[in-house]
């Protein structure tokens, strides 16, 4: 199930539970006969991506349940931080180093199924109640409280002093509806963020003379791929080579995208297959549908082609 993006709620008759938005990669983990299974929101195997999630098994002490909730990286504040989860992804055998550089934790925010029993017809107060008596102790797990005692304003501005994404407001009533997006439940970002293909990229100028300077971003429509702008941000050093070695591996002679881009951009441009998503941050879209002030957050290999 999946939010809405939209304004915070009132929330002025307390329906709503109001959680902090954490910033990482939605997993779904089925546990059962001991065994661990995680997946992405896409249904991609990230079982062997995260091994920690298999302290689940023990810590629901023999039962068996699905769960709901993101995989993060945290900073030195305790805030999550996409850049780094970002290190992990596509990593099917994470090495001991990566595992020590990188720990995640799964943030629980939903119970799907407890003992064979599918809890989604069951109203979201009642799934946390269950989710919260299961007493969950583990360091890699955590299951945060959510508020109802607030509006959303007030929680989204807690948010910002504290530098996290946003918030998720859920009504305590709402039944979970696998792969939809609900009105039921509704994100709140601090900045609009967006998952992006990537069309293309031109090389960098003065202190990136030979590296990358821009990436050229679409959006997948019926029509083909619609350009979005481009995005020369975001990155460090480290990240720009290795984008630079996998844009170039995936080269094509003609732009993938469906209306010619602005002339300054198209003749510096480097065309590549459409294949590879990224998330951007950015303030706003323009009234020609560009993004506006862009900021890369790092490719989503647990996303397809959008």
């Amino acid at each position: 199930m999946l939010a809405q993006l939209g304004a915070p709620p009132v929330n002025r008759d307390g329906s709503w539970a109001i959680e902090y938005k954490w910033d990482g990669v939605r997993g779904v983990v089925t546990v059962a006969g001991g065994q661990v299974r995680v997946r992405s929101r896409n249904a991609r195997n990230f079982t062997g991506t995260f091994p920690e999630l298999a302290g689940l098994a023990p810590a629901l002490d023999g039962r068996s349940a699905m769960l709901d909730g993101e995989i993060v990286a945290l900073d030195r504040g305790g805030r999550s931080d996409f850049a780094r989860i970002q290190r992990r992804l596509g990593v099917s055998r994470p090495t001991p180093r990566l595992l020590a550089a990188v720990p995640v934790v799964y943030v629980i925010f939903d119970l799907l199924s407890l003992d064979g029993k599918l809890l989604l017809d069951q109203p979201y107060e009642k799934r946390r109640a269950v989710l919260d008596a299961l007493d969950l102790a583990d360091p890699v797990l955590q299951v945060p409280p959510y508020v109802t005692g607030l509006s959303g304003a007030e929680m989204l501005r807690t948010a910002a002093e504290h530098g996290l994404e946003g918030v998720v407001a859920k009504k305590l009533g709402s039944t979970y509806r696998p792969g939809r997006r609900s009105a039921s439940w509704r994100k709140s970002l601090l900045r609009h963020r967006a998952s992006v293909v990537i069309g293309g990229w031109t090389p960098g100028q003065a202190a990136r003379t030979g590296g990358l300077g821009a990436l050229l971003l679409g959006q997948s429509t019926p029509a083909g791929l619609r350009y979005l702008g481009h995005c020369g941000t975001g990155w460090d050093q480290a990240t720009a080579r290795q984008l630079q070695q996998t844009l170039s591996a995936i080269a094509r002679p003609d732009s993938p995208f469906v209306q010619p881009l602005p002339p300054a951009e198209a003749r510096a441009a480097r065309w590549v297959a459409p294949v590879l998503v990224g998330d951007v941050e950015y303030r706003a879209l323009t009234a020609e549908g560009r993004l506006r002030h862009p900021s890369w957050k790092g490719l989503r290999p647990d996303l397809g082609r959008r």
